[in-house]
């Protein structure tokens, strides 16, 4: 199976025509330089994305407080970890780059505040 996609890890923006075999990526064509290929080969295999949300804030001067993770995160624990983001309430105040969870859902990255909350 031919799957294209547009690698976004550099301006360029290469079509990518992936060739999936068994759940494989066996080819890589139309990358213009070598991350293409990592990218594509990520983006079918594992994809991750950077986890960004926003958590209740009690009695700051925020009623949320944006976070977001540090590393990328497996696509398909956006949903778990989104669930887990709902259950923090941040009582103290916080400056953009805390630490708000070390490592969340267990996966090794941590989750920061964005923005401070005096």
């Amino acid at each position: 199976m031919i799957k294209k996609i547009t690698c976004i890890e550099c301006p360029k923006g290469c079509l990518l025509s992936i060739d999936i075999e068994n759940c494989r990526v066996v080819k890589v064509s139309g990358n213009e330089c070598p991350k293409g290929e990592k990218y594509a080969v990520q983006e079918m295999e594992n994809p991750m994305r950077i986890f960004t949300s926003a958590v209740l804030a009690e009695g700051l001067s925020l009623k949320m407080v944006p976070v977001r993770t540090d590393k990328p995160i497996p696509k398909g624990m956006l949903a778990a970890a989104m669930e887990e983001a709902k259950k923090i309430r941040l009582k103290s105040p916080v400056k953009s780059g805390s630490v708000i969870v070390e490592g969340f859902l267990g996966l090794g990255v941590n989750l920061f505040a964005t923005h401070s909350a005096p």
